[in-house]
């Protein structure tokens, strides 16, 4: 157990966190039964053709707009009950491209309208309130600017309509480019999961399930019950299933159906897409759980459900809280072998995420092309532990209140691997949530040899996964970063201006390349000079309780001697009236006497004198039995000092200022890296 204060707070959060990401697995792997268990098709009517609306949200999707509404009006439904609202916030070349489009489609027949609303207030969920005003169709589909629907969309999914009380047919999400990358395929599969296991639980179950955007159609008549979109949150989707099934609605899962879809190929992307998905869910959460825990015809099963799915990005910060907890505990020796409960908690943590249960899934899950998806995992564990940083930023954005834009996640049209999307525009820049991950990447480095040097290597592929996934996230941002200038541009010859820009960005990678090498160096030799020093100390005192032999025991204060004579010299000192150093304490905030080093080291050389005194003394006499009962007794009490002093030794005054120096830099490259942004795109804009 921790011995003192400040263990014993890391301690406990370590075990909370545990046992709170614990129960969201345990939760996971109840909707796997719940989805195999429940395994029913759903019933179909013949509707004939009702009336339906399709709603294209898009804005600023140049190379895929029209794809689009190519696929939209190349379905097998009557032109007469089909009718089509391109809904452009577009400010760039979208614009003309899809009002040739449109009136492409006017000119054969089609229903269809370029509807410009002249602001982006609201964002997505603003057009489609904007929408509604104007729709009088029974049914409303729904698709983003990345889908492909296939041609028997409307025609197969509207019979699923079967039930008065249904309000939402959700279909699944296919991936066209899902082999153009790693990146590409671990979203991928973390998609199927969603799709074939979280939502095919709940639509076959009275749980609450999700819209998930896109892909779908309502009831029109369902949208107005649940009152109408709402801009509140950055996931409207999700924001208005919930309202509709509060009101008695019913949603739909159709896995058979599948809509093929674009997955983010850059990593800036892919991470914006995260965050506002975590975001999100914890503004739904904060809006919608009071009403949904208080309402009586809800079901305690349904509101347990509802919560773990509007709160469980939480788990990406208690993940951070575990990892910057484990070497802390580590390196000041707490047992976390003792069989107890607590304990036990935080390997099933790890056990209950292994990839065994995984394997099952997926096999379950994809038949005989199986083995090529489970393939997969090491990957797929890999991106979601660097992902949690930035995940985890979302929810603290979310819970502090802080109101930001709808950013859309950028498509490129990328579908073979041949496709490049790095000459195109809308490419984003990494974040400075990079900084945090190389951070976390240089902790973790440093954690793996806390973990190695104190005896508990076990813990060294848990740290390593997490450590490689930071490094990871941070690279590919780094690298799919791209400030290029737009394609009427490429000709012009470059100024003195974007030359110096672009020598700016260069140095700044190396810098920051430069950095993390340097950081990891420094982190090594600090635990080399400051913390190792200090385990070898407990294990002299180990030795010592565990001996009776005078000359083992002064051989072991010996070498204690030796280790705090240099940690002496690098310690703060604290003087009397008279300038004599009365206290050296690694705990320079808050000291206590217990980490007093100048008090440590006088009961060494106390014990010392006391060893050559009990060297005179024959073994058998009662006076050495007493003797040596006090040696091993202030041996244990001095071990338990140097463990409590043990943390602390990584906040020294020395390692706060090289930490506020080291942040100061990075910050100072960002800053440089976004002067150079500014200046290429005042380039662009003149060049046009």
């Amino acid at each position: 157990m921790a011995g003192n204060p400040f263990t014993q707070l890391v301690f406990d959060l370590f075990i909370i966190s545990a046992i709170l990401i614990t129960a969201y697995t345990c939760n996971f792997y109840y909707l796997v039964l719940l989805a195999n268990k429940r395994n029913k098709s759903t019933k179909t009517v013949d509707l004939g053709t009702p009336s339906v609306t399709i709603q294209l949200p898009i804005y600023n999707e140049k190379y895929v707009a029209k794809r689009l509404v190519d696929a939209v009006c190349n379905l097998d439904y009557p032109k007469n009950q089909m009718n089509i609202m391109v809904l452009d916030d577009s400010d760039d070349d979208t614009v003309d491209l899809l009002e040739k489009t449109v009136n492409y489609y006017k000119t054969q027949g089609f229903q269809i309208e370029h509807i410009r609303r002249g602001t982006r207030k609201g964002y997505k969920a603003g057009a489609l309130k904007y929408a509604m005003q104007i729709t009088d169709t029974e049914l409303v589909a729904i698709f983003d600017a990345d889908f492909i629907p296939p041609t028997w969309f409307l025609k197969k999914a509207i019979p699923h309509f079967s039930k008065s009380n249904i309000g939402l047919i959700q279909c699944r999400w296919g991936h066209v480019n899902e082999n153009y990358s790693t990146i590409t395929k671990v979203q991928a599969l973390s998609l199927d999961f969603h799709f074939l296991i979280e939502q095919k639980a709940k639509s076959d179950s009275h749980l609450f399930m999700n819209f998930n955007g896109t892909a779908g159609i309502w009831k029109r008549d369902c949208i107005e019950d649940a009152g109408g979109w709402h801009t509140a949150t950055l996931v409207e989707d999700l924001d208005l299933s919930y309202r509709a099934q509060m009101k008695g609605w019913k949603c739909v899962f159709l896995p058979d159906i599948v809509v093929d879809a674009e997955l983010p190929a850059q990593m800036n992307a892919a991470k914006r897409q995260q965050f506002r998905w975590a975001k999100g869910s914890i503004q739904c959460a904060t809006k919608l759980l009071f009403d949904i825990t208080a309402k009586r015809k809800i079901s305690v099963e349904t509101k347990v459900q509802a919560f773990v799915q509007l709160t469980r990005h939480i788990v990406y910060p208690l993940m951070l809280i575990q990892f910057l907890a484990l070497p802390i505990l580590l390196a000041g020796q707490v047992n976390l072998y003792v069989v107890s409960f607590l304990p036990i908690i935080t390997f099933a943590t790890y056990l209950a995420m292994g990839p065994g249960a995984y394997i099952l899934i997926i096999q379950n899950m994809y038949g005989k092309s199986w083995k090529s998806k489970a393939k997969l995992l090491p990957a797929l564990l890999v991106y979601n532990a660097g992902m949690s940083v930035n995940n985890t930023v979302a929810v603290f954005d979310a819970i502090f209140g802080k109101k930001n834009e709808f950013l859309r996640t950028p498509k490129y049209g990328i579908i073979k691997k041949e496709d490049d999307w790095k000459g195109k525009a809308y490419n984003l820049p990494f974040t400075q949530t990079t900084l945090l991950e190389i951070f976390f990447g240089v902790y973790g480095t440093l954690a793996i040899f806390i973990s190695i040097f104190s005896n508990n290597p076990v813990f060294v592929p848990i740290i390593a996964i997490q450590t490689i996934g930071f490094f990871f996230i941070a690279y590919m941002s780094l690298s799919h970063t791209r400030f290029k200038r737009n394609k009427s541009s490429e000709q012009r010859k470059r100024t003195k201006k974007e030359k110096m820009a672009n020598t700016i960005y260069k140095l700044s990678m190396i810098g920051i390349l430069g950095l993390i090498i340097f950081g990891g160096f420094m982190a090594i030799n600090g635990y080399n000079s400051d913390i190792y020093p200090l385990d070898r100390i407990r294990g002299h005192f180990d030795g010592i309780i565990g001996s009776s032999d005078p000359e083992i025991i002064r051989a072991h204060l010996i070498a204690i001697q030796l280790d705090l004579e240099p940690m002496l010299e690098k310690l703060p000192e604290t003087t009397d009236t008279h300038s004599q150093v009365i206290s050296k304490n690694p705990v320079w905030i808050f000291a206590t006497e217990s980490t007093n080093f100048i008090r440590i080291q006088n009961n060494v050389d106390a014990m010392l004198v006391s060893v050559d005194e009990l060297s005179t003394i024959p073994p058998d006499n009662s006076a050495y039995h007493t003797g040596m009962m006090d040696i091993n007794n202030r041996a244990d009490l001095l071990r338990q000092n140097i463990m409590d002093a043990t943390p602390y030794m990584y906040v020294s005054l020395a390692n706060v200022f090289s930490s506020i120096i080291w942040i100061a830099v990075i910050i100072g490259i960002f800053t440089a890296l976004k002067r150079k942004r500014t200046q290429l795109k005042e380039s662009d804009t003149i060049g046009v």
